[in-house]
Parts: C-alpha cells; structure tokens; sequence
C-alpha cells in the first residue's frame, strides 16, 4: 500500500519538499505561508503529481516492450527501484533444476566421470553452444566435466607427493659418492685419521667457559655447512666446541672430512655413539623404541603404495603418512637429543643444532639469555607474520580425538620448534623429561600410533611441556623446505634458518630461490666436492 506523503511548498514556490504524512487525508495538504488554500497553488501540486504519474508510466511501458531478456537503462532503473519502493527482493535467474543438480551427491547422478565429458573449458563452452541444451543437461554437463577435473586434480597431487617422497628418502648419488670416497681416504691416509680433537685441546670439551654446540648428524656434507656457516659467522671462533654425533657407519667419513679440513680455531669433536659406555650397555629406551616404532610404521601403514591407494582420504593426509615413512622420523640421529644429559655430563648449557639449518649470525649472544629455570630455550611456532608456517599448537600435532591426549594438553596451546634449541643441562638433570619422552611413545605404540603420526616434536612437546622458554623469532626461521612463500630478503635477515621438510637444500628438489643460502657454505672447488660432481644447482 502507498503511504502518504506531505508536499511543502514554499510561499516563493522556489522550494518543493514531499515528506511522509500519517494519513492518506494529508497527501495533498498545501501548507502556505498563510492560511488561506491558493488556487494557484493547488494548480502547481497537481501539475506535479501528473509528472510524477507520467514518469511511472513510462518505465513500466519500457519494461514491458524490454520483455524478460532485454534490459534498457530507463527499464533496469525501474527493476532496481521498483523492488526497494514497494519492498521486495530480486528472485534469482538460475533455474532451481540446476541447484538441484549441483547439490546432489556424485554417487546419485548420472555425472560419473565418462570419455564423452569435456577435457577442457573451452570445449564446454563450445559444446553448450553447439547443443544448446535445456538447465539440467546444462548443469549435468557441467558437474561431470568439474568432477572428472577435481579427480585429475587429486591424482596429479598425489603423484606429486609420492615423488617427493621417494626423493627426499633417498640418498642422492653425490652424498653417497663423497661418503665411499671419504670411507677410501680414511683407510688409506692417516692426516684422515687424525684423533679429534687433537690432545692438548682436549680439555676444552668438559669446559664451560666455551661455547658447546651439538650436531647429530649422518649427512656429511649437511655437517660441514653447519660447521661452516656457525665458524664463520661467530664473533669468537677459537671459543666454539662443535661436538659432532653420528652413528658407527657414518663414524669414518665424518671424521675423515673434519680431519681433512680443519676449522681452526675452533674445536672440532667427532664421535660415533658406539663411543658412548651408557650407550652400550644395557638397554637404552630409545633404540627399544625405534625398533618396535618401526614394526609398527610397517605394519600399520601398509607403506607408500597402500597409501596412495587410499580413494578417500584428502591429499594433505595422504602426504602426512607419507611424510610419517621417512627415515628421518625413525633416525636415531633425531631421537637422540633425549638423552644429552647422559651424552654431556660435564656440561652445564648447550645449543642443539640439526643438520640442515644455516647459520647467519653470532650465535654467542644465546649464553645471555635468562632462561627462567626453564630447561628447552625454543622459537614459538603459533606467532609471528608467516601464518604458513607460524600458525602451529599442540593439535597441529597430537590427535585430540583420542581421550587420552585430550585430558592431559589444552589443543590451542602454542608449539614450538626443534632445530636451534638452548638447552640447560643443569636444569634438565633435575626433571624426569627424558622418563616422560618414553612413556608416551609407549602409549603412542600401544595405541597403534592413534596419538600422533610422525616425529620427535609430538613426544617432545609432552615431555618438554613445562619446560620451555620461548625466544626471539630472529634465532630460528622455518619451513624453507617445504613452501616457497619465504623471499630471499626474508630469509637472509634472519640469524638462523631452517629447511625443515622435504625440499632439503642438497636435494634436486630444493626451492632454486632458497638454496643459494646452504651452497654458498660449500667449497665447490674442493677436490672431494668436484670429484662427486656436487654442484651448486
């Protein structure tokens, strides 16, 4: 129903304002500047109420001669207007068949992916216009051409992350080569054999005055660029103790290398972990738990064919099992920073590094650091610019469904980083984290590995909990092995950076933009490095 207006006009007749009246009686009211009606007025009010009643008009005329497919400036006015004036919504123009269509499940329609589908957008549209068919077969057309893309979408991602997979498992035939060739030189040259570190510097390695640094590590070259970039960028070389822990088949080469090329002045030790008494004697629960972690992996998983085969489960989970078959999450090499304080009775504070970082800066300023009491100095990873990569807490990787992690952790508690780590020796000698670590990777293989998938980082999330002093962003970056978002200026303000994931830096399948920061710690002129045609892409 149209409601009533007042009409206002001035005594001038300059000024004409319509306001809302509160009765149809009121619609015509003339108010003047004195109270007698003028018929002169009377004659301008109607004259506008015949402009107004002829404009109506003719934007419905045009609409009606536009008709349902044409659309003029003055009709489409009216559509637009029309709708608002009387207070109605537009219906929409898709026919409700196609709706229908859309919404129904694949498995109902008669949409399953066939040859006679479009390959292509463009042939979709040339079809459609060949055929001009009614909205169903429309829209039939449409989801069959959509789904037989998605799946090809699907398969191609998969295929994607089993390549990178069987890639980043695999040792590249250059790492192997410089590894037989160091195996060689160690057996036939005796500057390869020399005692690390040499005697009178041997006392150095139980002071704390030094700086102590730890490399687990069975990836020789990886090693060296670690050592290299940590000595080159520390402000008090001769003040480094790099202790270097790798297992009985690596033992050789590494030494061999380290012998062949010093880092004088600082203080390089290498040792095998057959070294180690307590490591020898006895159980050690990390070597029970890899071994029954890797009866289980194989039983559970089915391996990497199984899971590929899976037809249901999304491309990101597909590549997490994967991720979950890499040697690097059975490596002894990764667990052993549990155990430290048995490794390093001696010392008080250490920095833990893994073996594919880079450092950038001195590293000195991390002995300063007020640790709270805490006993794990670590990066948070639910803070900072890079949502990527900064957006991890405890459910990113503990399954909360199961009841057991759900009544011990809170899911939206921060995460943080292996990789660079402060570890406070004393303050760890008087904790039962280490007793804690293998508890629940004992849940973890009762549980058939429902707790979490993969790592070191699940279990020590739990045993560290409590534990940890978080630090500046600026001593660890992640993520640079597996996404490119990071720019280079990003990554080279940083003090130490990570390739954590599967594009490792000495991998064909490094970020090419990336990986200019690992090899400019590599002497590609050596004569080891150049006879194992390692180069530097």
């Amino acid at each position: 129903m149209l409601k009533a207006m007042q009409l206002h006009i001035s005594p001038s007749l300059r000024h004409v304002t319509v306001l809302p009246a509160k009765g149809f009686k009121e619609f015509i009211k003339v108010k003047v500047g004195s109270k007698r009606l003028s018929y002169r007025m009377v004659f301008y009010c109607l004259l506008f109420l015949t402009f107004l009643l002829r404009f109506v008009f003719v934007l419905t005329a045009i609409d009606t001669i536009d008709g349902e497919r044409k659309c003029s400036t003055l009709g489409c006015l009216g559509k637009k207007i029309g709708p608002r004036i009387l207070g109605k919504r537009l219906e929409s123009t898709v026919p409700e068949v196609i709706y229908q269509v859309l919404e129904e499940p694949s498995e109902q329609t008669e949409i399953q992916t066939r040859p006679e589908s479009p390959q292509t957008f463009n042939e979709f549209i040339a079809e459609m216009k060949d055929g001009r068919p009614d909205a169903k077969t429309f829209a039939v057309k449409l989801k069959a051409m959509v789904t037989q893309l998605e799946e090809r979408t699907r398969t191609a991602k998969i295929q994607e992350y089993l390549y990178r997979h069987v890639t980043s498992s695999s040792i590249p035939k250059q790492l192997h080569c410089l590894t037989l060739k160091l195996a060689h030189e160690h057996s036939i040259n005796s500057n390869a054999r020399l005692q690390l570190p040499s005697p009178d510097l041997v006392p150095a390695l139980v002071d704390n005055s030094y700086f102590h640094f730890v490399l687990a590590s069975d990836n020789i070259l990886a090693a060296s660029v670690v050592a290299t970039s940590l000595v080159q960028n520390f402000i008090r070389p001769e003040k480094i103790v790099l202790h270097i822990i790798t297992d009985r088949k690596t033992y050789a080469p590494m030494q061999a290398w380290f012998s062949l090329h010093p880092f004088t002045p600082a203080i390089i030790e290498v040792k095998g972990l057959h070294h180690f008494d307590w490591f020898t004697k006895g159980k050690v629960p990390v070597l029970e738990a890899m071994e029954k972690d890797q009866k289980a992996r194989s039983q559970f998983r089915g391996g990497s064919s199984a899971i590929v085969a899976n037809k249901t489960e999304k491309p990101k989970i597909i590549a997490a099992k994967l991720q979950a078959l890499s040697p690097k999450y059975n490596s002894l090499m990764n667990h052993i920073r549990i155990h430290l304080p048995e490794l390093f009775p001696s010392l008080d504070k250490v920095v833990f590094l893994d073996d594919d970082i880079v450092v950038q800066t001195d590293l000195s300023p991390l002995w300063d650091i007020d640790m709270n009491g805490k006993v794990n100095g670590a990066v948070e990873t639910c803070r900072g610019e890079d949502k990527y990569v900064m957006s991890k807490r405890f459910k990113s990787y503990l399954n909360f469904s199961h009841p057991l992690i759900a009544k011990h952790f809170d899911p939206s508690e921060c995460a943080w980083a292996y990789g660079m780590n402060i570890f406070d020796l004393q303050a760890w000698r008087n904790t039962n984290i280490s007793h804690t670590y293998y508890y629940w990777l004992q849940q973890n293989l009762k549980s058939d590995l429902s707790l979490w998938q993969l790592g070191t980082l699940p279990p020590g999330l739990i045993a560290f909990h409590g534990h940890v002093h978080a630090i500046d962003p600026f001593w660890h970056m992640l993520g640079l092995g597996y996404q490119d978002n990071t720019t280079l200026s990003e990554a080279q303000s940083a003090g130490v950076i990570h390739f954590n994931g599967r594009a490792k830096p000495w991998l064909d399948i490094a970020f090419p933009q990336l990986r200019p920061l690992w090899t400019k710690y590599v002497n590609f002129s050596d004569k080891l490095i150049k006879s194992c045609y390692i180069r530097a892409s």
